[in-house]
């Protein structure tokens, strides 16, 4: 796996946010989907960094 792919653990980690809370964000587009890769759905490490700069942004 690449350095850059994040799987829903890590995802949750970075985020500091339960999983449940991201699946439910994805299911209302407000979340990146990631893509799906088999029964796995990944994330790139660049797109959660833009979604946390996006929220910090919005915080401001």
């Amino acid at each position: 796996m690449s350095k850059d792919l994040l799987n829903i653990q890590q995802v949750a980690a970075k985020v500091n946010l339960p999983q449940g809370w991201i699946y439910e964000r994805i299911k209302n587009g407000k979340f990146p989907t990631g893509e799906k890769f088999g029964h796995a759905r990944l994330w790139t490490e660049a797109e959660i960094d833009k979604w946390l700069e996006a929220k910090k942004e919005e915080k401001a």
